[in-house]
């Protein structure tokens, strides 16, 4: 294939494997998948270091024999496909929610397994599809054994660990943003197999929301992002990220500063505008600098002076009139109490008098009857009875118990009444001490109140004297501070030499990216013309890859391309070795935009000459297609399978879901 010797020959794609390797340190041999363990095999795809076509037929790319017309090439199940090869490197799922929910229905005891050569080591993966929960990864095993359901559930994490420790330790991993337990290789295996619903846009996008991958990639930012690339394409160290941690303190310590100076100058101007207008002065009458905070000094301690002539109402006056004040209000308190009382009882006495005087009328009468007794039986006078006897009656009234009865009633009348007289003589006498004790009490609360004002005006006036001298001296604090202040100055100081440390590492590091551009640039070459040139740099805006050819190009096409070129560049340099991650790549449908059939067939002729450098392919490229691949690629060994959208048997797991 002379394409291909002429771009082995050409200067710049010069790769040398590493030493006594025969294939990639990280490949998949096999993915299989069962409809339930230990049953039906619905897919056994095997595949190879090297190139790995997966091919579903578009109508517009018949071949000679031709197809049915219902045939399409999309929904054959090329990103399932895909997927599943990342479910079994680690990731967390295997689809977006709606079509796991499909495949879960529809294979509920479903599994998914891969054979992973691991530096030589053939690692049997299995993981569930459906309903089922054990995951197993298990050096040399034996993949049908652990489908099948037998051997212990060990989970994804031993496969993970040991592609962690092969090819990221644990000072590496940490330089990885966002990493916490195992996450740096999930990342990196973002970067390796890229979501289609990126659409190769941008070199640093590696994981879509709407692909419902839970990949740790998918929550970095662009700088996150790039960092993490860096790290994996050994273009950054330990050192260089210790000085960009502190570079970033230093960053926010000196903005917490600049924006202490801000509010300084505005409590500057704050205090300044507060203490002129106190004082009285015009903004033009009182000087900037020493000389104002001078003259503004002066006006604080004459106005203090002024505050501390005001008379003093003495606390020992404050306090005999307060205690002369609650004295006269007790005293008139009682007294209208002591009113209150004295009209409560002189009604309650007046009804005693007069319930008093009612009982003389019939102890009256009942003396005249003792006196003059009648018979109570017969009314016949007792004289009478006596003279001429009585049978019925012989009791006689006790006339001395009826007198008895009516001393009392006598003695009680005459001191009620003499009760109510002195309360009547009293009440007056009460009225007038009760109001003379309130006008007292009166008198003394004004008098009270004006030495409490007087008192408080003059230490609110002192006060207000003291704060203006206390203003002026912070004022002249916030001036000293704010001329003095080179804490700003200093720390820009020190980040820029932080800068220049993290620049010189950069140097030492720039092989990296020259290695880098030497290889995307003969890959655009080969890809747009003899003619083209690629750069890759690293700016203060990132990651810029560009395709020069009488001029910037930047089409859909040529964007799209950029990124292919730049991933197969990155593992060009893996398969030597100088970088931290295994010389593995999936592309899932490249052909993006108006890129045209004859750089798509070049971008796939590719692999074909990495794999000349050395005793036997040292990577593996995965590229799904509906675009009909060159005729010599449509065969063994390149083409491992071949899916199409309809009938639904001939899609990847041979059902409609």
């Amino acid at each position: 294939m002379p394409k291909q010797l002429e771009l082995i020959t050409r200067p710049g794609l010069l790769i040398t494997p590493q030493a006594n390797r025969s294939e990639p340190r990280l490949w998949v041999r096999r993915l299989v998948v069962w409809e339930a363990p230990g049953g039906t095999i619905i897919r056994n795809v095997s595949l190879r270091p090297g190139l790995n076509i997966i091919w579903s037929p578009d109508p517009a790319d018949r071949d000679a024999q031709g197809h049915m017309e219902e045939e399409i090439g999309h929904g054959s199940g090329k990103t399932l496909f895909c997927r599943l090869i990342r479910y079994c490197l680690g990731e967390e799922r295997f689809a977006p929610d709606v079509q796991r929910d499909h495949i879960g229905a529809a294979f509920p005891e479903g599994v998914v397994g891969a054979e992973i050569i691991l530096d030589g080591v053939c690692w049997a993966v299995a993981r569930p599809l459906g309903h089922r929960r054990r995951h197993m990864a298990i050096p040399d095993g034996d993949l049908e054994t652990i489908a099948s359901g037998n051997g212990t559930h060990t989970g994804i994490e031993p496969f993970i660990d040991a592609v962690e420790s092969t090819f990221l330790t644990g000072d590496i991993a940490a330089l990885i943003p966002g990493t916490r337990d195992r996450r740096g290789w999930l990342t990196a295996l973002a970067w390796l197999t890229r979501d289609q619903e990126c659409r190769f846009d941008d070199v640093l996008d590696w994981r879509a929301t709407v692909s419902g991958s839970e990949s740790p990639a998918k929550g970095l930012g662009r700088t996150e992002t790039l960092d993490a690339l860096r790290v994996f394409l050994q273009a950054i160290t330990p050192a260089e990220y210790a000085l960009r941690m502190e570079i970033a303190q230093l960053e926010e310590e000196r903005k917490r500063a600049e924006q202490t100076n801000e509010h300084r100058k505005w409590e500057v101007l704050q205090t300044r505008a507060r203490l002129l207008q106190a004082f009285g002065l015009q903004e033009d009458g009182v000087p900037q600098g020493p000389l104002g905070i001078e003259a503004l000094r002066k006006s604080a301690e004459k106005k203090l002076a002024s505050a501390a002539n005001v008379p003093d109402a003495g606390t020992a006056d404050i306090e005999k009139v307060r205690k002369n004040y609650d004295t006269a209000r007790t005293k008139a308190e009682e007294l209208s109490k002591r009113l209150g009382e004295i009209d409560a009882l002189i009604p309650v006495i007046e009804v005693m008098v007069s319930n008093t005087k009612g009982e003389f009328s019939p102890l009256s009468y009942e003396t005249y009857g003792a006196e003059n007794p009648v018979c109570k039986i017969c009314e016949v006078p007792i004289d009478r009875v006596l003279a001429e006897g009585c049978k019925l009656s012989h009791k006689l009234p006790n006339l001395e118990e009826v007198r008895q009865r009516h001393e009392r009633l006598t003695k009680q009348l005459a001191g009620e009444q003499k009760q109510l007289s002195d309360l009547q003589q009293e009440r007056p006498q009460t009225v007038a001490q009760e109001k003379t004790a309130r006008q007292q009490a009166i008198q003394l609360q004004e008098q009270l109140r004006a030495l409490e004002k007087s008192r408080d005006t003059r230490e609110t006036s002192w006060y207000a004297a003291r704060r203006l001298v206390d203003d002026v001296a912070r004022f002249a604090e916030l001036l000293e501070l704010q001329s003095g202040d080179s804490n700003i100055g200093s720390l820009t100081t020190k980040i820029e030499q932080k800068r220049g440390q993290v620049g010189a590492l950069r140097d030492d590091q720039a092989r990296v990216f020259q290695r880098l551009t030497q290889n995307f640039d003969a890959i655009i070459r080969q890809l747009v013309g003899a003619n083209s040139e690629g750069r890759v740099a690293l700016t203060g805006n990132g990651l810029e890859l560009s395709v020069l050819k009488g001029g910037d190009r930047s089409t859909a096409a040529i964007d799209s391309l950029k990124i292919l070129a730049f991933d197969i560049a990155a593992l060009c340099l893996s398969i030597e070795g100088a970088t931290r991650v295994p010389a593995f790549l999936i592309h899932d449908s490249p052909r993006e935009a108006d890129l045209g059939t004859t750089p798509y067939y070049q971008l796939l002729r590719l692999p074909l000459a990495l794999e000349a450098f050395g005793t036997g392919p040292q990577f593996q490229y995965i590229v799904t297609t509906t675009t009909r691949p060159p005729d010599d690629l449509l065969e063994d060994p390149w083409l491992r399978l071949t899916l199409r959208g309809a009938p639904a048997q001939e899609r990847l797991l041979q059902r409609d879901l």
